[in-house]
């Protein structure tokens, strides 16, 4: 019923090259093939996503309207590691809105985006623990962007958490910020009294 094309290059995807699905995250294109559906000749691009076990067939023209793209250019990258270093911005809206939001940021494929979902939910050590569903969607979001950053890099997802893990540390304290700003002002104060 399928036969695999002998053009192994559709659209400027190759097969063979990882991509980003936005609401599957990196892939790998592992062929071009033709089905016949309903009468009709479809071109599929066979994208197999090793870790979910999962294997998907996209029609060729679809590409656009799914947000298939290829994997981000390092500046890309690199911006998004420096969104990681920034001070969490967390609204004051209903946690559902707010959930709805981070899952969409998650589906939309955009790798800053994902960033910022990864910011905003990190929690240090010294932070209070995390609701289920907050720990789910940082999981989630953690997952996609480790994966990406693995795919660019060249190195293991293990290693790519590391990374994040590392530009996470080097923002604005969370959790441990109040106690430095009271040591600072206990410092100035004593100043203050010595001179």
């Amino acid at each position: 019923m399928s036969a695999k094309k002998n053009a192994q290059t559709r659209l400027g995807f190759k097969t063979g090259e990882h991509i980003v699905y936005p609401s599957h995250g990196v892939g790998r294109i592992m062929a071009i093939e033709e089905q016949e559906v309903a009468g009709f000749k479809l071109e599929l691009f066979v994208i197999s996503f090793e870790k979910d076990k999962m294997t998907l067939r996209v029609p060729v023209p679809k590409i656009a309207t799914v947000g298939m793209r290829k994997l981000s250019e390092t500046n890309i990258v690199d911006k998004s590691l420096e969104t990681l270093q920034g001070r969490a911005r967390v609204k004051r809206t209903m946690w559902s809105r707010r959930a709805q939001e981070y899952e969409a940021k998650i589906n939309s494929g955009d790798l800053v985006a994902i960033s910022e979902v990864v910011r905003d939910l990190y929690r240090s050590d010294a932070q209070p623990e995390q609701s289920y569903s907050e720990r789910q969607l940082y999981e989630a979001a953690l997952d996609r962007m480790a994966r990406e950053l693995s795919a660019v890099n060249n190195i293991t997802e293990t290693e790519a958490v590391k990374l994040i893990e590392q530009n996470l540390l080097k923002g604005p304290r969370r959790g441990t910020a109040k106690v430095v700003e009271e040591a600072d002002l206990d410092a100035e104060i004593e100043t203050d009294e010595a001179a």
